[in-house]
């Protein structure tokens, strides 16, 4: 009898439900799946960006922030841009400091963004060592990007490299940005672009970089003569911009894009004359 009444009790006990949080990635992914429907890479609506408080990173990020294609930018790194030097979209920034060492618990992937961008880099000199300037320049640079990589999401990456950059090169430099690029291409973005400008004019740097302080009077006048030899930084800016709005397929003839493909991973590339002519049309 009174396991009978044991067995009553327990059919009548209220059940406990324990309650889940749902997984931001699974949500990122039926989000994705539903927009995928739509075309939705066709016109993007959120941006992330990596490097944002480097010479052109934080000119790119305020081109982000006044763009009316995007609803939302989120700007993550070690450092981010204080809310001060922001005159425009302050509303619709998400800034996190992230560590690169750690990006598992960073949460790139919650964001679910249609588009990213990279114009992270260092230097020999800053990194300390050739060792950590490839952790930084290459190894953050593609595990950022993973991170941020939504299964099933149509996403977009651009990412600024270098012209020259070169995988088997044997300098430090283009070597590293060369096996960046064949890096990303192999993340299985729905697009990739790289961008290969020439040297980069305008900088206003507190540290001296050497390449740079060499060739920048020499630039300087051979840009009178063409301009394949550098780009001012806004001009550049621009073009990454626009570039991500429309997508390999939107480019117009004047970006010159081509198809690269290396090491069984492909890329649209756009050098220094495409660029050129895709920022100094961006606002037409």
């Amino acid at each position: 009898m009174s396991s009978l009444r044991q067995s009553k009790y327990l059919y009548r006990s209220p059940v406990i439900v324990k309650v889940i949080p749902f997984p931001s990635l699974l949500i990122c992914t039926l989000i994705a799946n539903i927009n995928n429907l739509k075309n939705r890479m066709s016109v993007p609506k959120t941006a992330l960006i990596f490097g944002a408080t480097g010479q052109t990173g934080r000119v790119l990020l305020r081109e982000l922030l006044a763009s009316s294609e995007f609803t939302k930018v989120g700007e993550y790194g070690r450092n981010v841009t204080p809310k001060s030097d922001i005159a425009v979209g302050k509303d619709k920034l998400e800034q996190k400091v992230i560590n690169f060492d750690k990006l598992d618990e960073a949460g790139l992937q919650e964001g679910c963004w249609d588009v990213v961008y990279i114009t992270l880099g260092t230097t020999k000199k800053n990194a300390g060592s050739a060792e950590a300037f490839e952790k930084i320049d290459r190894d953050y640079v593609i595990s950022a990007a993973k991170a941020a990589r939504v299964p099933n999401q149509e996403q977009r990456l651009v990412y600024l490299s270098s012209a020259g950059a070169n995988a088997s090169s044997s300098f430090l430099y283009m070597r590293s940005k060369g096996q960046t690029e064949i890096g990303l291409a192999k993340l299985g973005y729905s697009d990739t672009i790289i961008f290969r400008p020439a040297m980069l004019l305008g900088a206003k740097r507190e540290e001296s970089r050497v390449a740079e302080s060499i060739f920048a009077t020499i630039t300087g006048a051979l840009t009178r003569v063409s301009d394949s030899i550098g780009i001012q930084i806004p001009v550049l800016a621009k073009a990454i911009s626009r570039a991500g709005i429309l997508g390999s397929s939107g480019l117009p003839a004047n970006a010159k894009a081509s198809t690269v493909n290396q090491d069984a991973a492909a890329f649209t590339l756009i050098s220094n004359d495409g660029a050129l002519a895709l920022g100094a049309t961006a606002d037409k």
